[in-house]
C-alpha cells in the first residue's frame, strides 16, 4: 500500500534561502505599491497544496487570493489551456469572433441569478468588470451618481476606486476620483456604526439610506445604481443578516435604482452557491465576477439583463478581454464546480470549519467573531471581547505563525483572519489546517495576557 503524503511539509523554516534571494531581487525591481502578506515564494501547486522554491509545502487557505476555486493545476483546466494554446492565443474578441467567448458566456448566463434574458461583456479583471458595470449603468439610465458601502472593495482603477472604501492607503493621494459616489454604512452587525444591536435595530442601516441620504441630499432620480458585495471581502468578510438584502432591494425598487452585485470574491461557488447574493434570493440587474472564473488566468465578466446592456457599438471595448485561453479555462472551471459537486463540498466543509472556529472562540476570547458562508469565512481577532478593540498585531502574528508551520492564510479588514481554501479541499486538510491555526491562536492568546 502506497504511503499517503502528510501535509503540510516544512523542509526549512520559511522563508528559506532561495525564497529570501527572490524577495531581495523583487524589492530591487518591483513596484513598491505591492504589499505582500509574507514571503511565500510559490514554485508550484497541486490541489489544495502550494509548494515554495525551498521545497516547503503549505495547506492553502487563501486559494491564491480566492482565484483557485478548483485548486491548483486542475487537470481539466490545464488540459483546456494547453489545447487552446496549440490553436491560437489571441485575435481580439472586440473586433472579431471566438467560439470560446460564446461558450463561456452561455454558461455564465445560465448560472448567474435571474431567469431573464442576459448579455455578457468580458474583460481582464475584477476592477475592469466593475468599470464596465459603472459605464453600462450610466449609459442605460443616463444618471451619473452611485451609492456604495463603507468597507467595500471594488478595485483600484479610478472608477472602481471611487466606490472602494476599505483602507485609506488604497485612496490616499488619488483624489479627485470619478465624482458622484456616496458611501453609506454596511450591515456590519458585530461593529454596528450606529451603535445598535440586531435585530432590535429594525435594520436601521437600510432606513438610513432612505431617510438620511435619498430624502435629504441625493435625489434618487440621479442615482444610476447601488453597488455592493454580497459579503464584504477586503472589509473583513462581513456577512449581513438574513433580512438585510431583501429590505435593501425593496428600497432600491421603490426608488427605481439598479443593483450592481460585485461577486469578484464571493462568486464562482465560494459561498456554497454559484453567487453569494443567491443566499438572500436576490436577482441583481448587473453581476460582476472575476478572480476564480478562469482559475487564475486574467478575466472579468459583467453580466446584465439584456435590456440594460443596450449601449451602442464602440461605447465600451478592450483588446485582451475574452482571451481564448482564459475562456477555455473558465468553461472547465464551471464544469468542474458542477460535475465534482463543489458547491456541496464548500457548504459541507465550510459548516465544519465554522463549527470548529466557534469552538475555538469559546476557548480563546481573542477570537471576537466568527462569520461566513461556505468557504468564505472570517474570524475577527480582538484585544478584548468586551471593548472589541481591533487585534491588528495579534492577527498578523497568528498569520505569520501559521505560515511558518505550513498554513497559508491571510487577513482582511483591520484584524480578521480570512479563511478561503479551494472548493476541492478535503476534510483531512481542513482539520490539519485548523489544528495549525488553533496552535497559533493559543500561543498568541497566552502571550497577550
Amino acid at each position: 500500500m502506497q504511503k499517503q503524503t502528510k501535509y503540510p511539509h516544512i523542509a526549512v523554516t520559511p522563508p528559506g534561502p532561495k525564497a529570501r534571494e527572490v524577495v531581495k531581487e523583487d524589492h530591487a525591481l518591483i513596484s513598491r505599491s505591492l504589499v505582500r502578506f509574507y514571503p511565500l515564494v510559490a514554485e508550484s501547486g497541486q490541489g489544495s497544496i502550494v509548494r515554495d522554491v525551498d521545497g516547503n509545502e503549505f495547506i492553502d487557505f487563501n486559494s491564491g487570493l480566492v482565484c483557485l476555486a478548483v485548486g491548483h493545476s486542475h487537470p481539466k483546466v490545464v488540459s483546456a489551456i494547453k489545447a487552446q494554446a496549440d490553436k491560437f492565443t489571441h485575435y481580439s474578441y472586440t473586433d472579431f469572433y471566438y467560439e470560446k467567448v460564446v461558450q463561456l458566456s452561455e454558461q455564465l448566463v445560465k448560472i448567474t441569478p435571474g431567469n431573464f434574458q442576459k448579455k455578457v461583456f468580458l474583460s481582464n479583471s475584477g476592477t475592469e468588470a466593475i468599470e464596465a458595470a459603472m459605464k453600462l449603468a450610466k449609459w442605460h439610465t443616463r444618471r451619473h451618481a452611485f451609492i456604495s458601502f463603507i468597507g467595500a472593495f471594488h478595485g483600484r482603477t479610478l472608477g472602481s476606486l471611487s466606490l472602494t472604501a476599505s483602507k485609506p492607503a488604497q485612496r490616499r493621494h488619488f483624489f479627485p476620483m470619478v465624482p458622484g459616489d456616496t458611501h453609506v454604512p454596511f450591515a456590519y452587525c458585530y461593529r454596528c456604526p450606529f451603535k445598535l444591536s440586531y435585530p432590535e435595530c429594525g435594520m436601521y442601516c437600510v432606513d438610513f439610506i432612505q431617510e438620511q441620504v435619498l430624502d435629504t441630499f441625493l435625489p434618487p432620480e440621479d442615482v444610476a445604481a447601488l453597488v455592493t458585495e454580497p459579503i464584504q471581502g477586503e472589509g473583513g468578510y462581513v456577512v449581513p443578516p438574513d433580512d438585510y438584502f431583501p429590505r435593501l432591494k425593496k428600497l432600491l425598487d421603490k426608488n427605481d435604482i439598479m443593483l450592481i452585485d460585485d461577486e469578484v470574491q464571493a462568486g464562482m461557488g465560494r459561498t456554497g452557491r454559484w453567487f453569494g447574493i443567491e443566499h438572500w434570493g436576490i436577482e441583481p440587474d448587473i453581476v460582476t465576477t472575476s478572480k476564480a472564473l478562469a482559475s487564475g488566468l486574467p478575466i472579468g465578466a459583467t453580466v446584465a439583463k439584456s435590456e440594460i446592456m443596450d449601449w451602442d457599438g464602440g461605447s465600451h471595448a478592450n483588446t485582451f478581454g475574452g482571451n481564448p485561453l482564459s475562456c477555455a479555462a473558465g468553461i472547465e472551471v464551471i464544469n468542474a464546480i458542477r460535475d465534482e459537486h463543489l458547491l456541496e463540498n464548500a457548504t459541507r466543509e465550510g459548516n465544519h470549519m465554522i463549527k470548529r472556529l466557534k469552538e475555538m472562540q469559546e476557548k480563546y476570547p481573542i477570537i471576537g467573531d466568527v462569520r461566513g458562508k461556505g468557504l468564505m469565512i472570517g474570524a475577527e481577532i480582538v484585544k478584548d471581547p468586551k471593548t472589541k478593540e481591533f487585534g491588528e498585531e495579534e492577527a498578523k502574528e497568528i498569520m505569520m505563525k501559521s505560515f511558518r508551520r505550513g498554513l497559508a492564510l491571510i487577513t482582511c479588514g483591520h484584524s480578521t483572519l480570512r479563511i478561503a481554501p479551494p472548493l476541492i479541499i478535503t476534510r483531512d486538510l481542513v482539520d490539519s489546517g485548523l489544528d495549525i491555526l488553533e496552535g497559533a491562536v493559543k500561543e498568541v492568546s497566552q502571550s497577550a495576557k
